[in-house]
C-alpha cells in the first residue's frame, strides 16, 4: 500500500466527497444539575435540593426587567445646505447622549431582560441551587466564554428577550458535545427529528445540532414559532420547547375544560417542565442580582470570539488547526458538529476559527496545493474484503468510496485498486471527534469485571443488559448511548458486572490470545455465532469487519456451505467495529 498525492484534474472528483431536537420530553428525572446534557430534548427535570447557605434568600414580588436599549444604527447625515451652513451644532443632553455598549457580555445580556420573574417557590428553589453550587456556576462561564457574543448577537437581531441567549445553561451547561438520554444533542440539545425539521443536517460525518452557528439559528427559529403559536407568551414557549408545544396545548385545553386559568403557573405539565421555566428565570434573577446574592460574573469581553472562514471543499482538520495555530481541541469546540477526521464531503465547507487567527488562516489555505487537502491511500482489494470492511478499516464511508473510485453498486474484486482518503494523522489526535469521545467513556475504569460485547443481529440495548444482569440505562451509559439509541451488528459494547460470568452464548466476553493484543488493551474478543437463514461465509464477514480467510482459518469448515443454526467462532477486533 501507498501513500499518494493527487493533483491537478483529479482534484475536483476527489473534493466532491459524499456522504453525511429538542422537543420530546425524557422521563428520567437527575436528583442534582447536570453538568452537561439535561438529560431531556430540551431540560434537565431535576428538582435541585434547595439547601440554605449563607446568602440563601426569599423571593421578592414580581419583578419585570426593562426591554433592550435601542441598538438602531444611525442614519445617513444630513446633506449641508445653506441653511444649515452656518447653524452652531446643538449641545446634548445627558439624557438625549445614547449609552454607551456595555464592555462585559454579562452586562449586555442583562440589559436586555424582559421576562418578569413572580414570586414563587419554584423559581426560588432553582435560584438556591444555583447560589449553592458556586463552582457549577464557574464552570458554566468558563465554557460559555466563546459562544455567548454570537448568541447575544443572534438574540439581538430578532428583538428577543436575552433571557433566550441564557438557555443553554439550561439545557447543556454550555457544553458543546452534551448528549442527554433522551438523544439530544448539542449545546440547545435537539433531538434528532426536531433538528431535521429546522435543517440541521445530520450523518456520519457532521450532526447540524452540535454546529453552534447553525443550531443556535435554528433554536431561536423554533423559540419564535413557539412564541407565535402561544400569542406572544414566553412562558409558554419554553414549556413547548422542553416538553414540546403539543403537550403545552393539551394542558390548555384541559384547563379550560375545567374553567382554570390557562397561563404556565396554573397548568399540569410534566415535572420536569415545571422546573424547567424556573431554572430560566431563577438564572436570570441570579444574573440580574449577582452583587446581592454574592455570586461573582467574570466579565467576558463584548466582542466576537470567532468568525467563519469559507474553506471550499473537505478539509482535514488537523491540518486546518496547524494552519491557523491553535489546539486540534480548540478547533473541535469551535467546530463541534464535526464528527470525524475531516470536515463533511458535502458542506458546510465554513470553519470557525478565533477572529484574531482568520486572515493568517486564509493566507494559508490560499497557498496550500488542493491536493494537500486530504491524504490519499492506494488500496489494493484483498479476496474477502468488501466496501464495508474497507470503510471501517479507513474510517470513512462505503457512500464516500463509491463516489471517488465511481463504483456504482458494492461488488469488488480482488486485485483491484481503490483511492480512499485517510486522515493526516493517527485517529487518537482527533481527541473530540466523535469516534475519540466514545472511546474514552468507554475506556474509563468502573467498578467490577469488564466484558467487551460485539453486537450480533437482533439485539437490543434491552436484551443485553437484561442477559448480562445490569441496568439497561447503565449500559448506555456506559458507552456514551442514549437508551433509545439504535445498535449495529457488529457494534461493540462495554459492560461492567460485578458477577463478571458470561451468562449469554452470544457475549464477547471471553479475553482473546495474547498474540491478538494491539496495545496495553485488548481490542480482539471471541465470539460464537450462530448462522442465520440467508448468511453466507462473506456476508458474516462484512458484518463484523473480517475476512472470509480468517472464518475458515478459524473454524473447521466441513462445506463451503453454511448452514443455519450452524455456530462458528469469530475473533472480532472491537476498535474496528461500526459505531
Amino acid at each position: 500500500m501507498s501513500t499518494i498525492r493527487i493533483t491537478g484534474a483529479g482534484l475536483a472528483l476527489l473534493s466532491a466527497l459524499v456522504l453525511g431536537g429538542c422537543q420530546t420530553l425524557h422521563q428520567t428525572i437527575q436528583p442534582k444539575m447536570p453538568d452537561g446534557a439535561t438529560g431531556s430534548p430540551a431540560g434537565s427535570g431535576l428538582t435541585p435540593a434547595a439547601p440554605k447557605p449563607a446568602g440563601f434568600v426569599q423571593a421578592p414580588g414580581p419583578m419585570a426587567f426593562p426591554g433592550p436599549a435601542s441598538r438602531q444604527a444611525p442614519g445617513p447625515a444630513p446633506a449641508l445646505t445653506a441653511e444649515t451652513a452656518d447653524e452652531k451644532p446643538q449641545k446634548q443632553s445627558a439624557a438625549e447622549r445614547p449609552s454607551p455598549a456595555p464592555l462585559d457580555l454579562w452586562a449586555r445580556a442583562r440589559a436586555g431582560f424582559r421576562l418578569p420573574i413572580p414570586e414563587n417557590a419554584s423559581i426560588e428553589r432553582e435560584l438556591n441551587w444555583f447560589i449553592s453550587h458556586p463552582e457549577y456556576i464557574k464552570r458554566v462561564q468558563v465554557r460559555a466564554r466563546p459562544y455567548l457574543h454570537f448568541i447575544l448577537e443572534e438574540t439581538e437581531k430578532r428583538g428577543l428577550p436575552t433571557e433566550l441567549a441564557l438557555l443553554p445553561v439550561v439545557e447543556s451547561a454550555f457544553q458543546p458535545f452534551a448528549y442527554s438520554p433522551g438523544r439530544a444533542a448539542g449545546l440547545w440539545q435537539f433531538i434528532p427529528s426536531t433538528g431535521r425539521h429546522y435543517g440541521l443536517k445530520q450523518n456520519w460525518w457532521y450532526d447540524g445540532r452540535r454546529d453552534v452557528v447553525a443550531a443556535t439559528r435554528a433554536a431561536l427559529d423554533y423559540l419564535q414559532a413557539l412564541a407565535d403559536e402561544f400569542d406572544g407568551d414566553w412562558e409558554l414557549a419554553l414549556a413547548g420547547y422542553n416538553a414540546g408545544a403539543g403537550n403545552v396545548r393539551r394542558a390548555i385545553k384541559k384547563n379550560q375544560r375545567r374553567g382554570r386559568p390557562t397561563d404556565f403557573w396554573s397548568l399540569k405539565l410534566p415535572r420536569e417542565t415545571r422546573s424547567y421555566v424556573p431554572r430560566l428565570l431563577a438564572f436570570a434573577r441570579l444574573l440580574s442580582e449577582s452583587d446581592k446574592l454574592g455570586i461573582h460574573f467574570q466579565p467576558l469581553p463584548n466582542r466576537p470570539y470567532f468568525a467563519g472562514v469559507d474553506i471550499g471543499s473537505q478539509l482535514d482538520l488537523a491540518l486546518a488547526a496547524e494552519m491557523a495555530g491553535i489546539s486540534i481541541e480548540e478547533l473541535y469546540r469551535l467546530n463541534p458538529g464535526f464528527n470525524r477526521w475531516a470536515t463533511d464531503p458535502k458542506g458546510p465547507h465554513r470553519l470557525q476559527l478565533p477572529v484574531g487567527k482568520v486572515e493568517p488562516f486564509k493566507q494559508r489555505l490560499a497557498q496550500l496545493d488542493p491536493g494537500d487537502r486530504l491524504r490519499w491511500k492506494r488500496y489494493r482489494i484483498k479476496n474477502g474484503d468488501s466496501l464495508g470492511v474497507i470503510a471501517r478499516r479507513h474510517g470513512t464511508t462505503v457512500a464516500l468510496l463509491q463516489q471517488v473510485n465511481k463504483i456504482r453498486g458494492t461488488r469488488i474484486r480482488a486485485g483491484k485498486h481503490l483511492l480512499i482518503p485517510i486522515s493526516s494523522k493517527r485517529l487518537n489526535h482527533y481527541a473530540l471527534s466523535a469516534g475519540q469521545r466514545k472511546a474514552r467513556i468507554q475506556n474509563s475504569t468502573r467498578s467490577g469485571s469488564r466484558i467487551d460485547y460485539v453486537v450480533q443481529p437482533g439485539d437490543t440495548l434491552w436484551d443485553i443488559a437484561r442477559s448480562h444482569k445490569v441496568s439497561h440505562l447503565k449500559l448506555a451509559k456506559w458507552n456514551g448511548m442514549a437508551p433509545r439509541d439504535i445498535l449495529h451488528p457488529g457494534q461493540k459494547l462495554v459492560i461492567w458486572t460485578k458477577s463478571g460470568s458470561v451468562v449469554a452464548a452470544r457475549s464477547a466476553a471471553v479475553l482473546p490470545p495474547t498474540d491478538f493484543n494491539t496495545g496495553p488493551r485488548n481490542t480482539r474478543s471471541s465470539l460464537r455465532y450462530r448462522v442465520r437463514r440467508g448468511d453466507s461465509l462473506s456476508r458474516i464477514a462484512t458484518r463484523f469487519n473480517v475476512t472470509v480467510a480468517d472464518l475458515r482459518k478459524w473454524n473447521t469448515l466441513p462445506s463451503k456451505y453454511l448452514q443455519p443454526g450452524q455456530k462458528i467462532t469469530l475473533y472480532v477486533d472491537i476498535t474496528r467495529q461500526t459505531l
